[in-house]
This record gives C-alpha cells, structure tokens and sequence, in this order.
C-alpha cells in the first residue's frame, strides 16, 4: 500500500482505501475505489491525490514541491510500477451525472517526470470546452468543481470490459451483462471492438446468453504508453472469458450493486484468473424502477400482462431472497424455454410469483401459433383471458425470438428425451437421497464445509432434480391440454370430468392426494408418525418457501389433521370408490354412443394418466428437496450466526458469509422490512398488465381482485362465475378461508370459499360439499383433486372471496361454472 504524506495544512495525497472526507476530497471515481478497496473488494493498489492539492494548484498556478514530493513519495512506496492515473471530479460518477469522458486519463504511465505531468494533464482537462459544457447541461454552472486524481497500479489486462448489473435504459435488474474483450479496456470502452457479451441470471449465476463476437482490435501497453493493435487471428472468435469466469464476474457485481444499493456499471479487468475492479459508478442513463418502498417488482419491466393463475397455486406466498434465488433456479431449469433474453418469462410482482404471458405468447407466434390459438392452449392451464383484454407483444421481430428460441429448446427437448429414460427410477429413489442429504447438512461443522456441499452434491442434485420434472412435463407435448379438449367436445363437461378424474390408474395415485392417503394410513395403523413424516412430511400449503416449517417440522399439525379427520365423518375412499363407479358409467356410455372413439380414447387417457402422475411425481419430488434447502439454509444461520436473518440473503450470498465475507445487517434489515410490507398486503389480482403498484392497489376500496389493467378502469363484477372445476351441483352455507391453518373452521357439507388452493389444502377437500376459487384453471390443484374425489369445483372466479362471506347460502354449479347466492 502506498505511504501516505502531508503538507503542512493540508492531505495532498491518500492511501486508496482512505475514505478521506469522501467525495468531496477524493472526487466519485476516487470516492468509490477507496469504499471498494476498504470493503477488500479486488482493486488494484494506488493512492489518491486529493482535491487540496488541485486548490493549491490552481491558486498558484503551477505545481508546488510539496505536493509533487508527496505524489512521488507514494509512487516510490507503490514500488514505481507502470501505473495508471484518471481524473476523478466531485461532481462525477454520481447518479444523476457520469461526467465519463469528460476529463482524461492516462493509461502505462512509468517514471516520476512522466507521472507528474499526467497528474498535471488531469487537472487541465477540468477546464477544456467539452467539460464546461456538459456541466452547463447538467445543471452544475460555470464554477470549477474540485478535481482529485487516482494513480493505481497498471494490471497487464488479458482482457477487460464493462459488466451492467442492470439494464442501462430500463433499469430491469433481472439480468447482468458482462461485456469483455482482449486486451486493456479502451477498446471496448471507446467502442473500438465489438465485444463479447454474457448475459447472467444474477440469483443464480447461471449464464442465460453468451454471444462471441470477431475482436480484431485491442488495446495493448507499449513503451510510449498504450496502443491499438490487431487480435492474433486465432484469438479473434475465441471467448475472452472463461463460463467460471463470467460467474467469478457476476459475482462480484451483485456485491458491489448490494453495497451501494443501486444498479451499478463496473470496469473491470482480467489477468489469468485474477480480475480486478477498476471504476464502479451509479447507471445514470435509466436508474431502477421500482422504489425503496417497492423493490420486487418486476410489472415495471415494460407493458407486459403478466398471471399467477398457475405458479400462484404453488407458490402463493411473498418469497423471502433466499426463497426466490432457489425458486428462479428451479424455473431456469423445468422452464429453461420461458424467456427470450432480455425479456424473462417469470418474475416477482410485489414480492409474489408471476409468468410473463407477453412472453410466452411470443414464443408461440414464433412458430405460427396464432393469438386465438395460443389463447384457447393455455385456458386449461392459466384460465381463460377476457376477449376484451389484449396481450401486449414483446418488442423483439420474430427472427429474434427464434434464434433465442431455437438453440434452447433443441437442447432441451434432447435432454428431456434422455432424462424421462430414467425418470421412474431416478424418482424412486429421490426420497433416500433427501434423507441422506438432510443428514449430511446437520453434521456439517464448518461453514466452508458447508459451501463445499453445496458446490459439489446439494447444487447439481437440485439442478438434476429440476431437468427430471422438465422432463416429465415435456413428454406429452400439448397433449396434456388437448385430450381433455377433445373429450369436452365429443362427450360434454360433466362426462369429460368423471372420465378424466383418477388420473394415477394403474400407475398409482396422484401425489396431489398423497397427504390423504398418508393421514388415512397413519389413521389406520399402517404406519408410524415418523414413516408419515418421511413420505409425505414434506408437502404442504407453503411448501415452496424455505424460511417456514414442512408439516414434518410442527408435530401438532398432523395431531390436528388426524382429529379433523375423525370429525369430519366422511372416507376419503369412499369419495374416491363413487367416484371410480361414476368414471365407469361414463366410460360404458361413451363406448354406446361413440365406439371407434372411444377405443383411441381409451389409450390416450392411459398414456393422460401416466403422464399426469409422472409430472406430480416429479413435483413432489422438487419440493421434497426444497425441503433439503431449506435445512441447508437453517445449518448456514446456525454457523454464520444470522438465524433466520440469512432468508434474506440470495444463495450466492449465502454461499459467500459461509466463506467468511460480511453482509451488511442493514441488508438484512431493508430486505426483511420489505418483505413484511408486501406480507401484510391481499393477494393481488391473478393478471396485471403493465405497472402496478401493490400499495395504491390495496388502498383502493374499490380494487378489483381478478384484474388490473395500468391506466384503466376495470369495473368490478358483481355475479360470482368461474371456470368448470368439477362437474355437480351442490346447494350449502359458505365458509370463507384465507389460510390452510384455519382448516379447523370448516365444518362437514359446508362450501370452501378461498383464494387458491394447493396440495397443503388436500386434507381440507373430503369436508367440503364444494370448493370455489379465486385464482384457478381447470387443470389446477383444486379442480383436479376435487375431481379425483367427486366434489364440484368452481375455480378462477376472481372474486369469490370478496363477495361471498361465511354463512351465505350458495347453489355451487361445477358443471356449468357459477356461484349463485341463494341468501
């Protein structure tokens, strides 16, 4: 580190992690290497010269003694290596101003004389036209503002770039993107060369993109200082970075975004497999779009329509960070053909999970799928979208989307094909593997041992796990959604329910019903409390996030579900045999009125079911090992000494306080504080278009909970209408629910009205006389087990809970898709 000394009033020159008086001694640039280099973040050594020495300067017009003996004392300290010495302003790299290019810099600079005079050529360039007259355009006057100079050790650069842990015009953080070529970083930063560009999930730090572009030209040290020269040809298609590399990058930018809070634009540069941080300023072309008080929401992104009638189900709670990072691992892995970078598939909406339709409706017009097609494929999944509300395209031409499309899915597809050969048996033997895991993670004694498991076994398993459901999803192409369709139109709702409802068959039950037919096991003395805990403990209605308990955790919640069970007075397998008898008269009157169909028929609802029961059986498998990440994270509390706290670090920062590194607690405390006020919000509508603010919306008395559209006023609906769940009709009281741990409320024949439903309000189905939703699809958690068990169902209402209330007297329709209100 370089010695640091003084005038006899003043400090002309700083050590470069000495904050000084911060900006206002040391200028942004300076302001911000001394925060890194103090925070131990890789910066190459240096000293500053500090705007004192530019006052004195300029009030006497020319270089004192003193102060050019202070900067060669601290360049002799350095060792008098080439060094590279950059204007720094007070009024630079700030947020609302970059001030980049506006004074100079000098890059190979050796030897005292030389060195003064570049410090000297610095403090000039404060006063040329070009810098005058942008601090006239930004508002800042004719008077000088100090000037300081960094002087840093030159890094002989492999390679070097700039990396956005933001996108510079929307400000949509989803991404990072690293831009590298050979050489130093003139090139790429002048626009010399056309650089390489990796685009990074920053969570995750899984690479989305990587485009490697022809680099003819760098920037290269020479004797006279620095030059521009060809690329040998063999380096010219080569990538610059390494995939570890770009990792070791995206890294280290979420750090730096973290500790200043902001979306930041780093140079950095590459020497063997060390990099070196060299400016980190504020993006100030287009600063993030969502508030302090709003910072999870991806809705600001763009005019994109956006639903959760699918993910809301299995994920229906706000995620804590940590949460998050895994799920996004989860999705880059069963939907790695979701987005179309930069434009993501998925996201969060104040905090909660939500699928980009914009996105996805693009992917289809890019193979010919029309909107009115793509419209009619995803009802049975997403719910069926108002003919009056339009999808916003993506802005991106259709041959943008293929050649971001294409590659992907043909991988995909080939991994799928290879992956479903061993499905059945790498499924079936998951479950010990989980156990083992869980193990492992409460014998772990040290946090980097800790790290090292998740490195090398807990990461890629939960990876390969990921790909196994992918695979299962991906074997019936849209025959998932079609057979049901086709049966629809040949036979009627109410015949296609009872003939598409126990959809395990011979190959089992649905894992959807697994809790029930465990409780009834446990009821019988089949088997024990902990065989219950082990098979099916891991499943229930938040299962997806890791901060809270599995039911496997709360020995009083099974205690709760058996004496809810026994009061209820209702088999779950008897629902289950009336329902099998009505499958087989439906069965016997379609083969009376539609013979030859009804044999081709026959094969595609076995193949229906098989497919049906492999893709749950990899979901619970996924949430099986959400279970182990979650104990990983309760073991990285314990050893770091965070507790719960660390739920509120991602998992690459998680990673890192195992390895000894510090997370700021006012982090924690920010991201715990937001989490809390999305937390005490309603459930948002299931389809938003454009920006919404959470907040404004739940202010609103007049709020619709079905949808919002940005700028519109939606009326709200009075009548009580859904999709066709379940086929039925049931007269009965209501009982409004809001949490599955309210299940004790509901009493036998009465009508279950709640938000959504998921696997963790299975046990709640066998009381109810029918089930109505809020958020739902006909194929969603509540139509399909209710039609397993014979129940009607009206699902997607949108406003059930807002206008049906405990005690209210309902005919519930599951046939045709209505709620009427009796009294």
């Amino acid at each position: 580190m370089a010695r640091v000394t003084q005038g006899s009033a003043a400090t002309y020159v700083r050590d470069l992690n000495d904050r000084g008086a911060g900006l206002a001694e040391l200028g942004g640039k300076g302001e911000s290497l001394a925060r890194l280099a103090a925070e131990g973040l890789p910066v190459p050594d240096g000293f500053h010269v500090t705007t004192e020495a530019h006052r004195r300067f300029v009030a006497e017009g020319h270089l004192p003694a003193e102060i050019a003996a202070d900067i060669l004392g601290a360049y002799h300290a350095l060792g008098s290596p080439a060094v590279a010495v950059r204007s720094s302003g007070t009024a630079e790299d700030q947020p609302g101003a970059s001030y980049a290019g506006q004074h100079d810099s000098f890059l190979n600079v050796s030897g005292d004389a030389p060195l003064l005079e570049a410090v000297w050529r610095c403090w000039a360039s404060l006063s040329t036209a070009r810098a005058v007259a942008y601090r006239g355009r930004a508002g800042l006057g004719d008077s000088d503002p100090g000037l300081a100079v960094v002087v840093q050790r030159l890094v002989e650069a492999e390679a070097a770039g700039i990396m956005f842990t933001a996108d510079p015009v929307t400000g949509d953080d989803s991404t990072i993107e690293i831009n590298a070529a050979w050489g130093l970083g003139e090139a790429v930063v002048g626009g010399q060369v056309t650089p390489d560009t990796f685009t990074v999930e920053p969570g995750s730090g899984r690479l989305i993109r990587e485009v490697i572009n022809q680099k003819t030209i760098m920037t290269v040290r020479t004797p006279e200082g620095t030059a521009e020269q060809a690329v040998p040809e063999d380096q010219q298609r080569r990538p610059s970075l390494s995939r570890r590399q770009v990792r070791q990058l995206a890294r280290l930018g979420t750090r730096i975004a973290e500790l200043y809070g902001r979306p930041m634009d780093i140079e950095w540069c590459r020497t063997g497999e060390e990099i070196f941080v060299v400016q980190a300023r504020p993006i100030t072309v287009a600063a993030s779009t969502a508030g302090p008080d709003d910072p999870w929401n991806d809705s600001r992104t763009g005019d994109f329509l956006w639903t959760n009638t699918n993910v809301g189900e299995a994920i229906p709670d706000v995620m804590t960070p940590a949460t998050w990072s895994m799920v996004q691992v989860f999705l880059s892995d069963a939907m790695a053909t979701a987005s179309i970078p930069p434009y993501i598939g998925y996201g969060r909406i104040g905090g909660r999970i939500y699928l980009n339709v914009s996105v996805m409706m693009s992917l289809s017009r890019a193979v010919g799928v029309s909107e009115k097609h793509f419209r009619a494929l995803i009802e049975e999944v997403f719910g069926q979208l108002p003919d009056e509300l339009p999808i916003p395209p993506i802005p991106a031409p259709r041959w943008a989307v293929l050649r971001a499309m294409v590659p992907v899915a043909a991988h995909v597809l080939g991994e799928a094909r290879r992956d479903h050969r061993v499905l059945d048996r790498y499924l079936a033997a998951h479950p010990q593997r989980c156990d083992q895991r869980r193990a492992e993670i409460a014998a772990v004694p040290t946090g980097l041992d800790l790290a090292d498991l998740w490195r090398d076994v807990l990461d890629p398993e939960f990876n390969r796990v990921s790909w196994m459901l992918s695979a299962a999803t991906r074997s019936s192409g849209a025959s998932f959604v079609t057979t049901r369709k086709r049966l629809q139109r040949l036979v009627g709702d109410a015949a296609a329910n009872a003939l598409t409802s126990g959809l395990g068959g011979p190959h089992g039950q649905l894992a959807s019903l697994g809790l029930l037919d465990g409780l009834d096991q446990l009821a019988r003395g089949e088997i024990d409390r902990d065989t219950f805990n082990r098979l099916y403990g891991h499943r229930g209605p938040h299962e997806f996030e890791i901060s809270l308990p599995r039911p496997a955790e709360e020995p009083e919640w099974v205690a709760q579900q058996l004496a809810q069970r026994a009061r209820a007075g209702v088999a779950y397998h008897d629902l289950l045999a009336a329902q099998e008898r009505k499958r087989d008269e439906a069965w016997s009157a379609l083969e009376r009125r539609h013979p030859w169909q009804a044999k081709s028929l026959h094969r595609q609802l076995a193949a229906w079911g098989k497919i049906a029961r492999d893709r749950e059986h990899a979901r619970t498998e996924v949430i099986r090992y959400f279970w182990v990440l979650r104990r990983y994270a309760l073991r990285a509390g314990e050893l770091t000494g965070l507790g719960d706290g660390i739920f509120f670090l991602d998992a690459s920062e998680i990673l890192r306080v195992l390895t000894g590194e510090t997370i700021s607690p006012a982090t924690i405390d920010d991201r715990r504080a937001a989490y809390q006020r999305y937390c005490a919000l309603p459930r948002y509508p299931a389809l938003i278009r454009g920006a919404f603010d959470p907040f404004r919306w739940a202010a609103d008395p007049e709020r619709q909970a079905d949808l919002y559209v940005e700028g519109a006023v939606t009326a709200a609906r009075a009548a009580v209408r859904g999709f066709p769940g379940s086929a039925g009709v049931v007269e009965g009281s209501v009982r409004v629910l809001t949490e599955a741990s309210q299940s004790d409320q509901l009493r036998t024949g009465e009508v279950l009205v709640t938000t959504v439903t998921n696997v963790g309000w299975t046990p709640l189905f066998p009381r109810a006389a029918a089930v109505v939703t809020d958020v739902g699809a006909p194929l969603s958690h509540a139509a399909i087990v209710a039609r397993e068990i014979g129940i009607p169902a009206v699902v997607g209402c949108g406003n059930a809970t807002m206008r049906l209330k405990t005690g209210d007297r309902v005919r519930v329709d599951g046939t045709a898709g209505t709620v009427e209100l009796l009294s």
